[in-house]
């Protein structure tokens, strides 16, 4: 099987981040020991987690084995049944390692058309490329999520209780604290200025929010 029509794991979060394999074969196997397909050295993760396997063409499920601190896909808790992955899936193994599980029409190299400076973000692979270079390790959910809401405003200003409802979609939106907010914005301009420190791609917009500033 050509690696164009397999899917691919990529590590979001963990000593890995920024790793990517290729889910190739009948079954791949993910965990700490060094028999395992995917070796995640963390110590919370058992010798052999989990189990990735190739049901038909084009369906991988996701199983955990038996491990002692869970597999979590998209929050929920994988146990006795195995779970279906689509592609965007964010797999987390003993909650100290993300994967995103990207689908096999997503994993061939792309190419970058067009002019070279500002920002695009592929979002079947959640890759985001600044001045045609891809940024590396990839962005964190939260950063991504960040990311992609100021895309999507096309230059509109967002408030900081769309991107508490955005990115903190699963807490509750009085637990997160203007610093919180800050603190993921601060971190995005960095992530960004690494490959443009030229261009500030996040302006901040005094007593309304945030916007996006491509090039």
């Amino acid at each position: 099987m050509e690696r164009s029509e397999v899917p691919m794991l990529v590590v979001y979060e963990g000593e890995l981040s920024g790793q990517r394999w290729f889910v190739e074969g009948d079954a791949v196997l993910i965990g700490r020991g060094s028999d395992c397909d995917v070796i995640l050295p963390e110590r919370q993760v058992s010798r052999h987690h989990a189990r990735i396997e190739r049901m038909a063409e084009g369906v991988y499920v996701l199983r955990d084995l038996g491990s002692k601190n869970g597999t979590h896909v998209n929050g929920e808790e994988v146990r006795d049944r195995p779970r279906v992955l689509e592609d965007g899936d964010e797999i987390q193994i003993a909650l100290c390692v993300k994967l995103g599980f990207v689908g096999a029409d997503a994993t061939l190299p792309l190419m970058v058309e067009g002019p070279t400076r500002g920002l695009r973000v592929d979002r079947a692979s959640h890759r985001v490329f600044v001045g045609g270079h891809e940024l590396t390790p990839p962005l964190s959910p939260a950063q991504y999520r960040l990311l992609t809401t100021l895309l999507d405003a096309e230059g509109g200003v967002v408030s900081r209780e769309e991107i508490v409802g955005v990115v903190w979609a699963e807490e509750a939106a009085e637990g997160i604290s203007e610093q919180a907010i800050d603190a993921l914005v601060r971190r995005l301009r960095e992530r960004l200025a690494a490959l443009d420190p030229e261009h500030n791609y996040v302006v901040t917009v005094r007593g309304h929010g945030f916007r996006l500033e491509n090039r």
